[in-house]
C-alpha cells in the first residue's frame, strides 16, 4: 500500500512540476517584450530574377539570364510586400514597377484587402501600373488637392510601415540612389495609418456616385 502511495505522491509532484514549468514559460513569453523588426534597404538594387518569390519553385528552375537565389534590396522589398496576410494599403506618388504590381495583383487574388491612393496627375502617365490595378478589381482613390500627393509608403496588415524615398518605379529600383525603412515599431507606424484614413476619407468618390468599395466583386 506504502509503495503504490508513494507511486501516485511521485506521479502527482511530477504533473505538478510539469504544469509549473509550463505556466513559467508561458508567463515569461507574456512578460518577454516582442521583437520589433526595424530594416533599412539601399537602392539601386541588383537586377536579379524574382520568379522563386512568387512560386514555390525552387530559385534556379527559371530559364531567365539574370542571376537566380539572390537576395537583394528589392527582393527583399517584395517579401515584405508579400508578407501580407489580411490587409494592404498603399500611399504612392508613382508606381510604373510591374514586379511590384505583380505582387499587389497576387496579394489580392489571395484575398488581401488592398487599398490603393495615389497621385491624380502620375497615375495616368504612360506605364503607369494604376490602370491595371483598377480593371483587376483594387480600389484606387486619386489624390488631387494638392500640387503633388508626394508620399511612398505601405502599411502590411495595419502593423508594418514601410517607406522612404523610393517611388515605386524601375528607374528608382535599379538606377537612383534611394532608401526603404521597414518597421513595427508601433509609434511609427499609427502616425501613417492615421494619414492613410484621413486621405482616404478625403478622397472618397461616392459624395458623386458608387464608390469602388462598393462596387468590385472579385472573381
Amino acid at each position: 500500500m506504502s509503495v503504490m502511495w508513494t507511486a501516485k505522491v511521485v506521479g502527482l509532484g511530477a504533473v505538478a512540476f510539469s504544469l509549473s514549468v509550463e505556466l513559467l514559460w508561458r508567463l515569461l513569453r507574456h512578460l518577454r517584450p516582442p521583437i520589433i523588426l526595424n530594416e533599412v534597404l539601399f537602392f539601386p538594387s541588383e537586377v536579379v530574377c524574382t520568379q522563386h518569390i512568387f512560386s514555390p519553385a525552387p530559385p534556379h528552375s527559371c530559364c531567365c539570364p539574370l542571376p537566380h537565389g539572390v537576395e537583394t534590396s528589392f527582393t527583399r522589398l517584395l517579401r515584405f510586400i508579400l508578407s501580407a496576410r489580411s490587409s494592404l494599403d498603399l500611399c504612392l506618388f508613382s508606381f510604373s514597377n510591374m514586379d511590384l504590381s505583380r505582387a499587389i495583383l497576387h496579394l489580392y487574388r489571395k484575398k488581401v484587402t488592398v487599398r490603393v491612393l495615389v497621385d491624380k496627375d502620375y497615375s495616368v502617365i504612360t506605364g503607369s501600373q494604376i490602370g491595371p490595378l483598377r480593371e483587376a478589381g483594387i480600389c484606387v482613390r486619386n489624390v488631387g488637392r494638392y500640387v503633388h500627393m508626394h508620399h511612398k509608403f505601405a502599411l502590411v496588415d495595419g502593423r508594418r510601415l514601410i517607406t522612404g524615398s523610393l517611388n515605386w518605379t524601375l528607374a528608382a529600383v535599379q538606377r537612383n540612389a534611394e532608401n526603404v525603412l521597414v518597421t513595427d515599431e508601433p509609434g511609427l507606424v499609427r502616425p501613417f495609418v492615421g494619414e492613410f484614413r484621413r486621405l482616404w476619407e478625403d478622397n472618397d468618390p461616392s459624395r458623386n456616385g458608387p464608390s469602388c468599395d462598393q462596387t468590385v466583386a472579385r472573381d
